[in-house]
């Protein structure tokens, strides 16, 4: 039986991680930036969790994420990036392998209010040889330190890349993104980012 051929291609199937710290904007980001619906595993703060989630700095937050949020979105015809944000809470940490389980890099949410609250996705990332970058969440009426000056203070390599963000903006978050994907691809020595991802 003879079948139509197709000039189709299947896009290369990506995998990325956005962590950092409980209320750093990981849930935002991935609503801010997905083509198709996310998936959120939101639940309502309540008092039973006041002894666990420090709230200091992100008082007006009601909800937080219990599992994962799932998002979409594609890079020209040639890539497609499954976004997956891993909730921030130190008793959820056993979740991080399964969702880390071949993902291609991460993105690290960082907010200055709190830095130290993404000291443990830098660290885990690092331990498990994950390419990722730290994405400054630049929140409104706060003060934004220059890249150098939060490269100091998380103790970064040179090689990993800070960049400024607002999780909120669609734009903001593709270039967080496709910053990203350009490391990951330096790291593998691959010589040639595909044309599609400069022109988003």
């Amino acid at each position: 039986m003879d079948y139509a051929r197709s000039d189709r291609t299947v896009p290369l199937a990506l995998k990325i991680l956005v962590a950092g710290g409980f209320g750093v904007g990981k849930t935002t980001l991935v609503s801010a930036v997905s083509e198709i619906r996310p998936l959120h595993t939101e639940e309502v703060l309540t008092s039973a969790g006041l002894d666990t989630d420090d709230t200091s700095g992100v008082e007006q937050k009601t909800t937080t994420t219990v599992a994962m949020d799932f998002g979409r979105i594609s890079v020209g015809s040639d890539i497609v990036l499954y976004l997956f944000g891993t909730p921030g809470q130190d008793r959820f940490w056993f979740l991080w392998d399964e969702l880390a389980h071949g993902a291609l890099g991460a993105v690290v949410l960082a907010d200055t209010r709190r830095l130290a609250d993404c000291f443990p996705s830098v660290d885990y990332f690092e331990r498990r040889g994950t390419p990722f970058l730290v994405a400054v969440n630049c929140f409104d009426g706060e003060q934004r330190f220059a890249t150098q000056a939060v490269r100091n203070a998380l103790d970064l390599d040179p090689d990993v890349p800070v960049v400024l963000c607002d999780a909120r903006d669609r734009r903001s978050s593709k270039d967080v993104l496709i910053t990203l994907v350009e490391h990951v691809m330096d790291q593998v020595a691959r010589t040639q980012t595909p044309a599609s991802v400069r022109s988003w």
